[in-house]
């Protein structure tokens, strides 16, 4: 089972789910897609598509997945690499309305070049990366002060997002 997460910004991520369904149609995606959407809305009788879920529920899903494809929030990652979990991470952009700024193409690039995750930046790369999970070796998670500094930033850009 494919998980797929989008955290909880108040702001649509469409584009993800789009790229995710056109995999499925295709036949690259076999496995069953499990979607918690927040806010965004979004049909497709090829995923089972949850606004929330309770916590618990969360977990489980977490789980049993094989395979995360998850927004670029700290928060859904880390929750990914501590269950040493494969995930393909997306950021959310500002010029399609996404978020408020870029700063999940940082966290993408950090948690990427640190080996956890694989980084999706061309959603159109999407297939190959499905297929690249496959053989990817999950790096054991190890809390470091590079890692502190990385959310120690995301926590004060998204601090200055509120303030504005």
């Amino acid at each position: 089972m494919i998980l797929v997460l989008l955290g909880t910004q108040d702001k649509s991520f469409h584009r993800l789910l789009e790229q995710i369904d056109k995999s499925i149609v295709k036949g690259t995606i076999t496995e069953e897609v499990i979607v918690q959407a927040g806010h965004t809305k979004y049909s497709s009788p090829n995923m089972k598509i949850f606004d929330f879920v309770s916590k618990k529920e969360l977990e489980e899903y977490v789980e049993k997945s094989s395979l995360i494809i998850t927004h670029a929030g700290v928060g859904s990652i880390l929750d990914g690499i501590r269950k040493c979990k494969k995930m393909i991470v997306a950021p959310r952009l500002k010029k399609y309305k996404e978020h408020t700024n870029d700063h999940q193409l940082q966290i993408l690039k950090e948690f990427g070049e640190l080996g956890y995750i694989l980084p999706l930046y061309d959603f159109s790369s999407l297939d190959k990366l499905i297929l690249k999970s496959k053989k990817f070796k999950v790096k054991k998670y190890q809390n470091t002060n590079q890692m502190i500094n990385l959310i120690a930033d995301y926590i004060d850009k998204n601090v200055k997002d509120v303030r504005k």
